[in-house]
């Protein structure tokens, strides 16, 4: 099982980003997609979560009408798009992936915003 994330980076307060984690070793339609963000010092907080059917979709209030998810199931792949972002976004985003009572993560990728 592998869950690869990409697309953090470095961007302006304001600025957009799109995170990809890519799939690979296990059913992804049939799982559950989220990602996660953590900062150091703190708990790993859920920021954005959408089922296996694609059709529900939760997010977190700090980032509700910033960030969308999505997935693509052809390709085995979600995505986060976050627009507006603020220098509280900054933190390392993980994929993780829930579901027959499994739970993956991927590796992480670190979004830093600048004020």
């Amino acid at each position: 099982v592998q869950l690869v994330e990409s697309g953090g980076g470095l961007v302006q307060s304001g600025g957009s980003l799109r995170l990809s984690c890519a799939a690979s070793g296990f059913t992804f339609r049939s799982y559950a997609m989220r990602w996660f963000r953590q900062v150091p010092g703190k708990e790993r907080e859920l920021v954005a979560a959408i089922g296996s059917a694609g059709i529900s979709t939760n997010y977190a209030d700090s980032v509700k009408g910033r960030f969308t998810i999505a997935r693509d199931d052809a390709r085995n792949t979600v995505y986060l798009q976050m627009n507006s972002l603020k220098p509280e976004d900054t933190a390392v985003y993980y994929c993780n992936a829930a579901g027959w009572g499994n739970e993956y993560w991927g590796q992480g990728t670190q979004v830093t915003v600048s004020s």
